[in-house]
């Protein structure tokens, strides 16, 4: 769904704080929304490789700042899975010293991104690959999950409480969705571990929590030109999948408000979010879908402030509680992000109705795509081959809609109708479409159906007359379009 160029804006701040009615909603929304944020943020810790304090920390301090500098209203962004995905792989090979540097131009990229405009190329980024994205990531935060329940030191008494956790977060929604069923599955699983003393691996397991407010860091690697080779792949990952998931994200809560957001704010904005959350000693974060729509479709939040609320939120109940969050048993976890990766993945793309319909082409760009994110386990090299990808798929396609049929008009004369997009691919074999040795002296080809993108349908062109001149013929080019009529002067006027 796409919002018309005069959909109205977000409501301000001003109007929630001038309305009891609405700051009461919005604080509320931020609150509920902060219960559903904690499970996960532990959980991308996880996976990342870092202490759970520092996904928290994290998705405390990237909630408050976007929730200033951000460009979408109600939308929710913390330590998010895709980027854990990302770093995870420089935690493992070099050490979290490196986290903060790579965090920190990870941010610095989508600084520069966001004010080159970076967000007017999402439309260069075909559905088949939005949706190969979304599949990939649910496939790797599931893969991410196997060590929980298949590790060597795992418990078999893990499985039926995970089990019990994803049939908890299925069934309690159709009691009441006031409250997020990923914590009901959270306390319901871990008060059986504590009341029956079942020893299980938790997340106290995993590394320290927080007691009180982070300090301010800094980056304690050499800021050398070895430091900047080993963080620079990492920072472009975090940079452009952080984006990629926030402007999608960006772009369903426009819908689901039929409100408008600035792409180009959040875009710099994410970077700023991102360099205070490294400084802080956070990871990585970006826009979360699962706790946007919380947010906003569930609670009914609009404004900012439910986007404060749910990152203070997530502070208040971390210090106060730190002492039972230890004791979430990583089964529960588990349960969660494997119910995240059934509510991420596309479902309907792999209906065998739906991959029926779908042309061959798009159909390879999603299956190309997935394969090269699940193979490298790196999002964004996946997106960049997959619109790669896609573009030579489109680029073959456009190249065989070019008609050029010959029509006689009198002995002296014949002429030609160009149809279709003229570009590199399909303009090459142009010259091959005209019979110069049977044609009279005069040849008309009329583009009126016709539009010339490129150099080489311009010298395909003079190609044309060439050939036609070696036969003594005379060749006129006509009914070209405005912006036809311009290159071709242009790059004619150069060439000749």
């Amino acid at each position: 769904m796409s919002l018309a160029p005069h959909a109205p804006a977000a409501p301000s701040v001003l109007s929630a704080l001038r309305s009891p009615r609405l700051l009461t909603r919005e604080v509320l929304a931020g609150v509920v929304t902060a219960l559903a944020l904690i499970p996960e943020a532990i959980s991308f810790s996880v996976v990342a490789g870092v202490d759970p304090a520092v996904g928290l920390f994290s998705s405390v301090v990237i909630a408050v700042v976007i929730s200033i500098v951000g460009g979408r209203p109600a939308m929710i962004s913390a330590a998010a899975g895709s980027v854990a995905l990302v770093i995870a792989p420089l935690v493992r090979d070099h050490g979290i010293a490196y986290l903060v540097p790579a965090v920190v131009l990870g941010g610095v990229f989508q600084l520069v991104l966001g004010f080159l405009g970076v967000a007017r190329l999402m439309r260069f980024i075909p559905r088949s690959v939005n949706v190969a994205f979304v599949n990939a990531l649910a496939i790797l935060i599931f893969t991410a999950q196997l060590p929980n329940l298949f590790g060597d030191d795992v418990p078999l008494v893990v499985w039926p409480l995970t089990a019990l956790g994803v049939g908890i977060i299925v069934a309690f929604p159709f009691l009441t969705k006031a409250v997020p069923a990923p914590l009901i599955a959270v306390v319901v699983v871990t008060a059986i571990t504590i009341v029956f003393g079942v020893a299980v691996p938790t997340v106290g397991d995993e590394g320290s929590l927080p007691t009180a407010l982070p300090g301010f860091g800094g980056i304690t690697v050499p800021l050398s030109l070895e430091t900047l080779q080993i963080v620079a792949p990492y920072a472009f990952g975090v940079a452009i999948v952080g984006l990629i998931e926030t402007l999608l994200t960006a772009q369903l809560v426009d819908s689901l408000t039929e409100t408008r957001s600035s792409a180009w704010r959040e875009s710099w904005g994410q970077g700023i979010a991102n360099i205070a959350s490294a400084f802080f000693g956070g990871t990585g974060g970006c826009a979360m879908i699962g706790q946007t729509v919380i947010n906003v479709k569930t609670a009914g939040a609009r404004t900012r402030v439910s986007t404060f609320a749910a990152g203070a939120s997530v502070l208040v109940l971390t210090i106060v509680l730190h002492d039972l969050v230890a004791q979430i048993p990583m089964a529960a976890l588990t349960a969660v992000m494997l119910m995240v990766c059934v509510a991420t993945f596309d479902w309907h793309s792999i209906r065998p109705r739906t991959l029926g319909r779908m042309p061959l082409g798009e159909t390879a760009v999603m299956v190309i795509t997935v394969v090269v994110v699940v193979a490298t386990a790196n999002l964004a090299t996946g997106v960049l081959v997959g619109v790669v990808v896609a573009a030579l798929v489109f680029a073959r396609r456009a190249a065989h809609v070019v008609s050029v049929v010959r029509e006689p008009v009198d002995e002296r004369t014949v002429r030609y109708r160009v149809q279709g997009a003229l570009f590199f691919a399909s303009s090459n074999d142009l010259v091959t479409r005209f019979s110069y040795a049977e044609d009279p002296e005069r040849v008309i080809v009329d583009m009126s159906a016709a539009h010339v993108f490129d150099a080489s349908t311009v010298a395909a062109l003079d190609g044309v007359e060439q050939r036609y001149a070696r036969h003594g013929s005379t060749v006129e080019v006509v009914n070209l379009n405005t912006g036809s009529v311009a290159l071709h002067g242009r790059l004619t006027g150069r060439l000749g």
